[in-house]
């Protein structure tokens, strides 16, 4: 008989097609071949309440929570009152700490999994093995939101990224193991908790490589004559949506004026006003929801992720490199990733040399080999994934374990 394992996660791990739902539920599919999952998360989207069920195969168990946004919001601000970061009472439910220690108390799990930092306030303290996936070191990102916003919200992201790093210290300080995606993170997460140095580790993320080949044969959706350049991501997420729109108006009229038949291609769910805007540009294209994206890379002369602001690792920098295209990208987008610039990617950063960079993409078109080489090598889901098992077995085994867990 397995036994229980407590996963917390602050938004439904399916289904898996965005970078956080892609991480969690690799995750819940890997833990429950071994322990009988009782999944705790919230739902921020009503049309993902229909996958419900999907879950079922790898759960003993789903409590599912209804967000909703406004109110989270609204609800957030008490933490200007209580000192705290906002983002706690953002995802605070009486509904979920009460199912999360009734599970506890009974002894139904011992052990415990909570994905995201905000998360840790629902894990109840009595478990045998408490593991942390933080992925990112969000605070950071905070702070690197409020010198592009004006006051008050300068001020309300720095404060952000101050409270929130000092949760993610004390949360680091608390379980018995911490992980993140990728040993940039891992080392700025041990920077800023010390005490936890020894407790801090990380595994990457992986790449469904067979899904996302090259080799298959995809319907091209672009129109004839077009040159494709293509961004993939969620298009209400504020780091996606500053990205485009930096390369839609800034970037890309040069390389149209230099290669007429460019398109841009954003291709993404729920994009905001902003980024619909974009279409109105000659050669932007704005897809919206698609129920495929790798028609989109596998036609496209290169992919591009001119990402300003970015924490962690990005999976459409990933997901672009396994379909062998050519990927643009800035320092923050290939940050974390082990790849090689110029082999495996092309690194840019200020509209000059993007513009270059990407022209000389379409006018000499090709695959990228090397790229999904580095994929194949480095960023398979059962290998990264089996580094974090013995961190859920008595503390000399997990502390041994996360000593060779890539960081």
């Amino acid at each position: 008989m397995k036994e229980g394992l407590l996963f917390l996660a602050h938004r439904i791990p399916f289904p898996p097609n965005k970078g956080d739902k892609i991480r969690s539920f690799h995750l819940l599919r890997h833990l429950s071949a071994r322990y009988a999952i009782h999944l705790g998360a919230f739902v921020d989207d009503p049309d993902d309440w229909q996958y419900q069920a999907a879950l079922q195969p790898y759960c003993a168990s789903v409590r599912l929570v209804p967000l909703n946004s406004c109110r989270a919001r609204l609800a957030s601000l008490s933490g200007l009152l209580t000192g705290e970061a906002l983002t706690l009472p953002y995802y605070r439910s009486r509904e979920l700490k009460r199912w999360a220690a009734g599970l506890a108390a009974s002894g139904t799990v011992t052990r415990g999994l909570v994905f995201s930092s905000a998360m840790a306030q629902f894990m109840p303290e009595n478990l045998a093995r408490r593991v942390l996936d933080m992925v990112d070191v969000d605070s950071d990102k905070w702070a690197q939101y409020a010198p592009t916003q004006r006051w008050p919200l300068s001020w309300v992201y720095a404060r952000e990224g101050r409270r929130l790093a000092e949760w993610e210290a004390r949360v680091a300080c608390d379980f018995d193991a911490t992980l993140l995606v990728s040993r940039d993170e891992a080392a700025l997460l041990q920077q800023r908790a010390p005490l936890a140095r020894h407790k801090i580790g990380a595994f990457e993320n992986g790449v469904d490589a067979d899904y996302f080949s090259p080799l298959r044969d995809y319907p091209n959706p672009y129109p004839s004559g077009v040159q494709g350049v293509v961004f993939t991501g969620a298009m209400d997420y504020w780091p996606n949506v500053d990205a485009v729109t930096w390369f839609a108006e800034r970037i890309f009229p040069a390389i149209r004026d230099a290669v007429p038949g460019a398109q841009f291609t954003i291709v993404g769910s729920r994009p905001s006003e902003a980024v619909r805007a974009l279409a109105r540009q000659p050669g932007v294209v704005v897809t919206g929801s698609v129920p495929d994206v790798r028609p989109y890379l596998a036609h496209a002369a290169c992919a591009v992720a001119p990402l300003r602001i970015a924490r962690g690792v990005q999976n459409k920098v990933l997901e672009a490199m396994a379909m062998a295209r050519p990927v643009v990208a800035s320092a923050q987008a290939a940050e974390g990733i082990r790849a090689e610039a110029g082999r495996d990617f092309i690194p840019a950063q200020d509209e000059a040399g993007f513009a270059r960079a990407v022209i000389a993409r379409l006018q000499t078109p090709g695959s990228a080999a090397p790229a999904r080489d580095c994929i194949l090598t480095h960023y398979d889901w059962t290998r990264n994934l089996s580094a974090i098992d013995d961190l859920f077995e008595p503390a000399p085994v997990a502390a041994a374990a996360l000593e060779t867990c890539p960081a």
